[in-house]
């Protein structure tokens, strides 16, 4: 997968992968390198699939999306069963079909997993007896998500700290493998790499801690102000689904069930927000092939290392 010792000479097609934590500037940065280099942006934002929820995902709106047309954002909704796999097997065939006009795609988002679906495939994990997964539901109805998480953080402390703690289907899925194998989901990852029939440049971007954190702040502030709490209320009766497992609802979900007030559901928000950035970092910091930049430090990388 690594880049030839000229990039600007190559002849196949690239995906220029930009990814990075929750509020480091992704989306503005791939519309401007987009509408430089011609071309058009595949979303691997696990949460910007879904046609229900907006607000809560930072989905770009038209004007922010410049013109560029963006792929696989409002393409599902929540009441679809959509995962990696299907994604990886759905983004394949869009890219190949955008391959035809455009010799650089950008694939960007920072679901890690879904990411990994495209630039490396899946890897194969094992299956679990149906009781195992059964038990675990059972364990979840009758004493809740948090003995399941400390579990999982003392069988797997590297999945505990890659994976979405608060999305139980994804805690369950890693304790089933746990349980049914006794060796951590983590180490059934980065066994398997597929080859792609195109050439993949993947960058990661970052910012100092305390600046990313102050974005994160603000983004959630600005998240309440545009209407975030009238759109969890109108998700509340969908609550159940996996598509809002998720920071940024479950938050106001509690507050709407008076477990507590509304200033400690915006203080769960923007805490929440920032350790969901640290187990992204966390996620690529496992992938040496990432160049971390700053945001604006990209144009200049890529006009020196592709020659775009």
């Amino acid at each position: 997968m690594n880049p030839p010792a000229n990039p600007s000479a190559s002849a196949e097609p690239t995906l220029l992968v930009l990814t990075g934590p929750t509020a480091v500037g992704k989306t503005a940065l791939c519309v401007a390198l987009a509408q430089r280099l011609n071309t058009e942006i595949v979303s691997a934002d696990s949460r910007q699939f879904f046609r229900e929820l907006s607000i809560g995902t930072a989905k770009p709106t038209a004007a922010e999306m410049g013109g560029v047309r963006h792929h696989f954002i409002d393409s599902h909704s929540i009441a679809d069963e959509y995962n990696a796999g299907r994604f990886e097997q759905e983004a394949l065939a869009r890219l190949a079909e955008l391959f035809e006009h455009h010799k650089t795609v950008i694939l960007t988002g920072g679901s890690g997993l879904y990411l990994q679906a495209v630039t490396e495939g899946l890897d194969d994990l094992p299956s679990a007896p149906p009781e195992i997964r059964a038990g675990l539901h059972v364990e979840l109805a009758a004493h809740g998500l948090e003995p399941l998480v400390a579990e999982l953080a003392r069988l797997d402390p590297v999945a505990h700290g890659r994976i979405d703690l608060q999305n139980h289907q994804r805690v369950l899925r890693a304790l089933e493998i746990c349980r049914a194998t006794g060796q951590p989901f983590s180490s059934f990852h980065g066994r398997k790499t597929t080859e792609r029939p195109f050439r993949i440049i993947k960058i990661a971007l970052t910012r100092e801690r305390e600046e990313l954190y102050r974005r994160i702040d603000k983004r959630m502030d600005l998240m309440l102000a545009a209407g975030l709490e009238a759109e969890a209320r109108a998700l509340y009766p969908y609550r159940h689904h996996n598509a809002l497992q998720t920071v940024g609802y479950q938050e106001l979900f509690g507050y709407f069930e008076g477990q507590y007030d509304y200033a400690e559901a915006v203080r769960l928000l923007k805490r929440n927000s920032r350790r969901y950035a640290k187990r992204q970092l966390a996620w690529l910091r496992r992938d040496p092939q990432y160049q971390w930049l700053h945001p604006d430090e990209v144009p200049g990388w890529l006009a020196e290392n592709m020659g775009q």
